[in-house]
């Protein structure tokens, strides 16, 4: 059967025009973006520092 209620319906019965509408008006949060990108910015220094170190450990450990 067709979808006969198409855009002309007002019914929406998940209710996501209304979240998402609320989501748009409600607007980025600074605070929490903030404390949100430091988190996976540390854990990919630290992830990169320890391939050097290990990198570099077994480069030591083959010309030795």
């Amino acid at each position: 059967m067709a979808n006969t209620q198409g855009p002309q319906g007002n019914h929406d019965p998940a209710g996501s025009t209304q979240m998402f509408r609320a989501f748009v008006d409600e607007g980025p949060q600074a605070g929490r973006q903030q404390q949100a990108s430091s988190g996976p910015r540390i854990g990919m220094i630290i992830g990169v520092v320890a391939a050097v170190v290990i990198v570099a450990a077994v480069a030591w450990l083959a010309l030795k």
